[in-house]
């Protein structure tokens, strides 16, 4: 129960983060937060990486075919960051790409400029 309540908590600000910006790209925050609610666990309690996880990263970095996609998640997984506060671990989200074998364009941080992001 307590992960569902992360989970919706999680959608509800990403949504709210992206809506000013919903009409610019192909990719919502809900769609971030649907693709990589397995992976709340981990980032916040360590443990295994669960395969669902890695299918939503790597289905996520499909998704993201422009530019502006790519800014535009990178925007709601800095939402979801700040969301989740200091229960997230930085040092797990920023390796989780490559633990689940995912080429991605930019860093993920909460200092990574979104708008930077090629």
């Amino acid at each position: 129960m307590e992960g569902l309540l992360k989970l919706s908590t999680l959608v509800i600000v990403c949504m709210l983060v992206s809506a000013p910006m919903a009409s610019e790209a192909a990719i919502s925050c809900g769609a971030v937060a649907s693709n990589l609610g397995q992976c709340i666990n981990y980032l916040t309690r360590g443990g295994f990486i669960p395969r669902g996880c890695c299918s939503g990263v790597r289905r996520l970095n499909g998704m993201a075919r422009t530019r502006r996609d790519r800014q535009q998640a990178c925007r709601c997984i800095q939402g979801a960051a700040r969301a989740l506060g200091s229960r997230l671990n930085p040092g797990r989200a920023a390796r989780l790409p490559g633990a689940c074998r995912v080429r991605i364009a930019y860093p993920i941080s909460a200092r990574t400029n979104c708008n930077k992001v090629r």
